[in-house]
């Protein structure tokens, strides 16, 4: 287990420069340092003098990949890529383009955003397996046909409609939650619960039907026919067997929900105005912070990476027939 958590922590290592590079290349092939300057500037009355002194402040007149003009190790070194990208692998994320600390915005929104993610999460993976549970069970009658087709409808409307729906019924006319906004400690349970039961309720469509599906394919194979035949009841059998078999494709289709645990949601919290990342990373958007962005990005590659880790070791706990090597 050691051993293979040290490998899957080496191979991660030239992924993250990979996605690093990559961030660092298509961002400065939109915005160069000049029109960056400019932007933040303004573009009108802008003179080339001012443009060369914001490129000086934050480190954008120096080469972007490799420096010509410097000896040895500092061909490198002396780059943008490197004095501001490179940081990044021992947490070090720097100021924004607009001098605030990246290090401690990420540590003050990541509470709202977790605040969201985790028990929208935690709630939502409980009803989706219950809710393809339930139609496995009352397969092939009405009870699944009709489950099956308000699945259907409910994956084929936009989180938007939720959103704004959820708004409107629940902070508008009953009001019985705020519209938007956030409190810290316990006064942001009012301000959570609607963007959470919204986010619960709009993937029931999609992970319903999927996890249904995974219990279909499940429940057809020969260990359960040999456990009915030893007199296992259907509930049994679901939960007994079904079910724990079942884990190891869900967990698949989990783990590209873990780097928004913590990145948040862009659309949730910009429509609620929840302070978190999701919304910190779309105003970095916006406003051309190349700094916020890059570290947005490396944070969700880091723990997509970490998510696939985790569900392979979940593997093993789930099924002890795989080992890992």
């Amino acid at each position: 287990m050691i051993r293979y958590i040290i490998r899957r922590a080496l191979y991660a290592i030239p992924i993250l420069f990979g996605v690093n590079l990559l961030t660092f290349v298509l961002f400065f092939v939109v915005n160069s340092p000049n029109d960056m300057a400019r932007f933040h500037l303004g573009f009108k009355r802008v003179t080339p003098q001012a443009i060369v002194q914001w490129k000086h402040d934050h480190g954008y007149d120096k080469p972007m990949l490799f420096n010509d003009r410097a000896k040895g190790v500092q061909k490198i070194t002396q780059t943008v890529f490197f004095q501001r990208s490179m940081k990044l692998f021992v947490f070090d994320f720097g100021r924004s383009d607009e001098g605030r600390d990246i290090g401690y915005d990420i540590r003050q929104r990541m509470w709202p955003s977790l605040a969201i993610a985790l028990p929208t999460f935690v709630i939502g993976i409980l009803v989706n397996i219950t809710t393809a549970l339930f139609l496995v069970f009352f397969r092939s009658t009405y009870l699944d046909w009709l489950g099956r087709l308000a699945l259907v409808a409910m994956m084929s409307v936009s989180s938007l409609f939720y959103i704004i729906g959820g708004q409107y019924l629940f902070g508008k006319t009953l009001r019985l939650v705020p519209i938007s906004g956030y409190a810290p400690g316990l006064h942001a349970f009012k301000f959570v619960v609607l963007p959470v039961v919204i986010g619960v309720i709009s993937g029931i469509g999609a992970s319903g039907r999927l996890y249904r599906a995974f219990f279909l394919e499940e429940i057809e194979k020969d260990y359960v026919r040999t456990a009915r035949a030893k007199g296992l009841s259907e509930m049994s059998v679901l939960f007994r067997h079904v079910l724990k078999n079942a884990m190891i494709p869900i967990l698949t289709s989990v783990v590209v929900v873990v780097p928004s645990l913590f990145l948040g949601s862009l659309i949730m919290e910009s429509f609620f105005g929840i302070p978190g990342l999701g919304a910190y990373t779309l105003d970095a958007i916006n406003a051309q912070d190349f700094a916020t962005v890059r570290a947005m990005v490396f944070l969700g590659s880091l723990f997509y990476i970490v998510g696939l880790a985790l569900t392979d070791i979940t593997y093993m706990l789930v099924d002890p027939r795989i080992r890992l090597k």
